[in-house]
């Protein structure tokens, strides 16, 4: 958080704490002696008073019925069992069976708030249970864009072990939040939303992957039955955490319902010896009035103000892998690199392949040692081809695993995470290496640092190929996960302040890995294996539910899709890649002469408008018509639109009708046409609008009316400009 003023230390009788920003009211009781409740997470509430604060107290307080215990039972942000509640308890653990259930003093001096000049501000409060032995820190923040912030330490004060069996984060929401949507999918079909009734019990997502997962519930979001892109109130929680981990929503009769979310640990995985502690990851909670998209954008607007994110323009990014795959030579290589060159690509990354015995996916990985069997002059000959073109160099990496067909795995084959008596199963003939191993830590920084020292290397594709499976650690094989998602990130910390003018891309098996503590430590994301154009239309939008374009890598694939076998026109790949940070993997050395030509005005429109699509506001049409999709970018001034309108079927009706072009200022007036190269109507009919000259209309009849659309068959995109006037 940035410095703050207004710094208080709430006295015993305090009135709830009101943090205000950008239209989010986060209202906080830490009166009582106890751990703090949210009695409010939403709508802006005004000025309030103390005065009015405690009566809102008052007011928000139920009646003594129902509950298990006498009086009445509100969860705290952490909730505790020995307050009367019998949900999912916030701390959960042990020592050997004893101090199971905690009860947090809160003392006077024990909490601390400050308020932000330019909004929001943060709580922090410590608690202690003298007779269990712990004492636990909670901070509370609300950012100047309006996402909620919380993150709990939990401290052995005992003399013996405390085993830390899970620490959950809450936040209330309303009971007209009646639906429940999250996301599941699997490779190449990242980020499927699942839509459910929020009922009475527990909706639990598990991730027991060791990483992020394809089938992460992503941002869980509970809102007004029918919530959308574009309308219905929605809070969503998001766990910034690279490896397993949990999240729920959970109704009862007695409680109006709560999201939550934490770490996943193994038995035995956090062991606290007396004076150590345990931080839970940041949980994440952001609020939409007015659907998904108010809810995304405050994600977007606090990633873009982080100090490190990243703000040069996002350079166009050749990736060699489905134009070559493993057949690497310097000549096909360097041909790749001048199609590329030729086209406006302004990085060009080299993926696997150019290292130890790695002809295919068996052998080779942690030899991190440039062949000399395929680059006998080493990779310096393609590096200066590639710079001397005037573009970046990068090199795909996967420094977390290993093949058993390795001279590193050969060598130290207890580096291997693994349980005693059995390796994992196998997958993708790949072990992974146990980074919370010291010794096995170092040797990859000392790879990744000697590569990056001796080449000129601007980027790392960092990949991770496979599920952690029977992950134990050390020499007594214990649960693993928890220090090697440590271990990782103390990997990334370090290489970054050695090399801080390197960028890396978090990918992992696609889109695996996306989570906002990796992105604390990388530019980009791969967003899917699959680029297939078609599936890459849910699957970037619903990226972009909690990260902005710039992050998410999207690039135009050949005419035929490698992952799928579709069949596609460029304009449909293309448009679509644009709508992210621009990449190409496609053999351009067998595209003749139309193709280069047209893919070039692709990348020119990139150039031309990526200050637009990387610094505006995100926006998503709720479509009638099942067979269109519309979604755009708005300027933050408003002054510039750019949408793209996609077909995903046929329509059932003909002419299609009406679709909306969202976000645009309500009382401007804005020029609306057709964008070149995406101006083109193939195999269809445009409509009488569909001229350079287009037409003129505010921008509330732009949402509520819309435009007529084209006629387009199935899988076609088109773009629409809109200037204000």
């Amino acid at each position: 958080m940035p410095e703050h003023d207004d710094v208080r230390t709430a006295p015993p009788s305090a009135a709830p704490v009101h943090l205000r920003a950008d239209d989010v009211s986060l209202v906080v009781d830490v009166d009582g002696g106890r751990l703090p409740r949210v009695l409010h997470w939403g709508t802006a509430l005004g000025d309030l008073d103390d005065a009015a604060l405690r009566a809102l107290r008052t007011a928000s307080r139920p009646a003594p019925r129902g509950f298990a215990v006498d009086g009445e039972v509100v969860p705290g942000v952490v909730p505790e069992q020995s307050a009367g509640w019998l949900g999912t308890p916030g701390l959960t653990g042990s020592r050997a069976g004893r101090a199971w259930s905690v009860a947090f003093g809160v003392a006077a001096g024990d909490v601390t708030v400050v308020h932000a000049p330019e909004g929001g501000g943060v709580v922090d409060v410590r608690g202690t249970d003298p007779h269990a032995g712990l004492e636990l820190r909670l901070r509370i923040e609300l950012t100047p864009q309006g996402l909620v912030r919380q993150r709990a330490t939990v401290r052995n004060t005992g003399d013996d072990a405390y085993e830390v069996a899970g620490l959950l984060l809450t936040l209330p929401v309303p009971l007209r939040a009646g639906e429940l949507l999250d996301l599941g999918g699997h490779w190449a079909r990242e980020r499927t939303p699942l839509r459910t009734a929020f009922t009475h019990g527990t909706r639990l997502r598990e991730n027991r992957r060791g990483r992020t997962g394809y089938d992460t519930p992503y941002v869980l979001v509970a809102g007004a039955p029918g919530l959308a892109h574009r309308h219905g109130e929605v809070w969503g929680l998001h766990v910034a955490w690279s490896g397993n981990h949990r999240s729920l929503a959970e109704r009862h009769h007695h409680h109006e319902g709560l999201l939550g979310g934490g770490e996943l640990l193994e038995p035995g995985e956090v062991r606290l010896a007396a004076g150590e502690s345990y931080a839970s990851p940041w949980v994440y909670g952001s609020y939409g009035a007015a659907g998904l998209d108010d809810l995304a954008s405050r994600f977007h607007r606090w990633m873009r103000a982080r100090p490190q994110h990243p703000r040069t323009p996002r350079p166009v990014t050749l990736n060699t892998w489905e134009a070559v795959y493993f057949r690497h030579d310097l000549g096909r290589l360097t041909e790749l690199a001048d199609a590329a060159a030729a086209v406006g690509a302004e990085r060009y990354v080299l993926d696997d392949g150019w290292f130890g015995s790695r002809r295919d996916d068996t052998s080779g990985l942690g030899d991190w040692y440039v062949s000399e069997e395929v680059w006998p002059d080493g990779l310096h000959p393609l590096i200066a081809h590639v710079t001397g073109l005037g573009m970046q160099f990068g090199l795909w990496v996967e420094p977390e695993m290993v093949n058993p067909d390795s001279d590193l795995a050969r060598a130290h084959p207890d580096w291997i995470l693994q349980v005693p008596g059995r390796l994992p199963l196998p997958a993708r003939q790949q072990q992974v290496l146990d980074l919370a191993n010291p010794d096995a830590w170092a040797y990859v920084l000392e790879r990744l640092d000697a590569l990056l020292i001796e080449h000129d290397i601007a980027y790392l594709k960092w990949d991770h190929n496979r599920d952690l499976v029977d992950a134990g650690h050390g020499a007594d094989r214990t649960p693993g996960v928890h220090g090697q998602t440590l271990a990782v990130y103390r990997l990334l910390d370090e290489l970054r302040r050695r090399h801080p003018r390197v960028e890396i891309e978090s990918c992992s098996s696609g889109g695996a890995r996306v989570d906002l503590e990796i992105l604390e430590r990388t530019e980009r994301v791969w967003a899917s294996d699959c680029i297939d154009a078609l599936e890459r239309q849910q699957i970037q939008p619903w990226t972009n539910l909690l990260i902005p374009l710039e992050l998410i890598g999207a690039h135009i694939g050949s005419g035929h899709a490698h992952s799928t076998g579709r069949a596609h026109e460029l304009a449909f790949r293309a448009g679509t890649a644009l709508f992210g940070h621009l990449g190409i993997e496609w053999d351009l050395r067998e595209a003749d002469g139309a193709q280069r030509a047209e893919l070039a005005a692709w990348v020119g429109l990139y150039k031309e408008l990526r200050d637009l699509l990387h610094t505006g506001t995100s926006v998503h049409a709720d479509v009638a018509d099942p067979a269109f999709a519309v979604h755009g970018v708005v300027a933050a001034d408003g002054s510039d639109a750019l949408f793209a309108v996609a077909t995903t079927a046929m329509s059932a009706q003909l002419p299609p009708g009406h679709v909306p072009l969202p976000g645009l200022d309500p009382d401007a007036t804005y020029h609306v046409r057709p964008q070149a190269p995406g101006d083109v109507v193939t195999h269809g009919l445009p409509c009488p609008w569909w001229t350079p000259e287009g037409v003129r209309l505010p921008g509330r009849v732009l949402e509520r009316v819309g435009v007529r659309a084209p006629v387009l068959s199935s899988e076609r995109l088109v773009l629409v400009r809109a200037t204000r006037v």
